[in-house]
């Protein structure tokens, strides 16, 4: 299963939930002082580690585009995407499963799931990371926990986030006022692609800012909590946008799907602003799910973004794009 293919729990405002381990390997350095054979060694210890039906890709035989479509997919972060050290991506498709071996870390362990599933995806994350933990040593300190590249990310090394559609409270212009009563709580709020990233498609990634001195369950406990008033907060500005300007919503709504229809050229900033419409118009009704559903859209999101879609099309130039975005809107 392929997360952004899926229907998950709460998924008229959660996309995805995701949970990451960073992870280094006892005697081998950090950050730039690592060789390219001690590199090898890292990436040759992890592969076998998680075995056969995993896929290793090599960073060092990807075209641009091929790694930055893996970012677009979310599989990995587009720091990881853009580097040019040894490193490579584990895939387990069938688990949801990504690992990026030399990122920021040695090893960063991903599960994203559709939905509001973070329960899920962490039981499949520890389970990876129990694999790797047989095969190699973890750096680990008694009292700092596990040792880090950054130290923000000292004793568990995980991150809780979940990526929600927030559309209502975007045009309330409610999200500065939100976003700073989360970091009251050491919960930040972020763009799609986390750290340094926009929130296009009123796309925003919730996450955890503290790792040391509590514990994997009280991450998940609070991110849940915040995710779920954050729900009903959306769900609740929706209703009372929708019954304040009815038939101004429901024209936009109808407008932008009918670009989306039958338009011949569409760029990629327009195609996020037509498809948050849409999918709002799912989300209350006046787009049916038969029409249009949540997987679709979900695939759609990826598909034509600008490096995954030039790998399908074959288009290489700007306006070659947008008439193949628009084709595969309209397919």
């Amino acid at each position: 299963m392929i997360w952004y293919k899926a229907k998950g729990k709460d998924c008229d405002v959660v996309i995805s939930s995701r949970i990451r381990f960073a992870r280094n390997i006892e005697g081998y350095p950090m950050g730039g002082k690592l060789t390219d054979e001690k590199a090898e060694e890292i990436i040759t210890a992890v592969s076998g580690a998680m075995g056969e039906r995993y896929k290793t890709i090599s960073y060092s035989n990807l075209s641009p585009l091929e790694a930055q479509s893996y970012a677009e997919g979310h599989y990995v972060s587009p720091d990881f995407a853009a580097a040019k050290n040894k490193r490579a991506l584990i895939l387990g498709e069938a688990d949801n499963i990504s690992l990026m071996v030399l990122e920021e870390d040695h090893l960063r362990i991903q599960c994203i799931e559709p939905g509001f599933a973070l329960e899920e995806a962490f039981t499949k994350a520890v389970a990876v990371d129990d694999r790797i933990d047989g095969a190699v040593k973890y750096a680990y300190d008694e009292t700092l926990g596990y040792l880090t590249h950054c130290p923000t990310n000292l004793g568990t090394g995980m991150r809780a986030s979940v990526m929600l559609f927030l559309p209502a409270l975007t045009m309330n212009r409610q999200i500065s006022r939100i976003s700073a009563q989360m970091s009251k709580m050491g919960i930040t709020i972020r763009g799609m692609y986390g750290e340094g990233s926009e929130a296009v498609g009123c796309l925003y990634q919730i996450s955890n800012q503290i790792t040391l001195g509590v514990s994997e369950e009280d991450i998940i406990k609070k991110i849940t909590e915040i995710v779920r008033q954050t729900v009903e907060l959306e769900r609740s500005a929706r209703n009372s946008i929708y019954s304040d300007n009815t038939d101004l919503l429901t024209d936009r709504i109808l407008r932008s799907y009918g670009v989306m229809k039958y338009a011949h050229m569409i760029t990629s900033e327009e195609f996020m602003k037509l498809w948050a419409d849409v999918r709002l118009g799912v989300a209350l009704g006046i787009i049916s799910e038969e029409d249009m559903s949540y997987d679709q859209l979900g695939e759609l999101s990826v598909a034509v973004m600008p490096a995954t879609l030039s790998l399908t099309s074959g288009a290489q130039d700007e306006r070659s794009r947008d008439i193949a975005r628009a084709e595969r809107a309209r397919a």
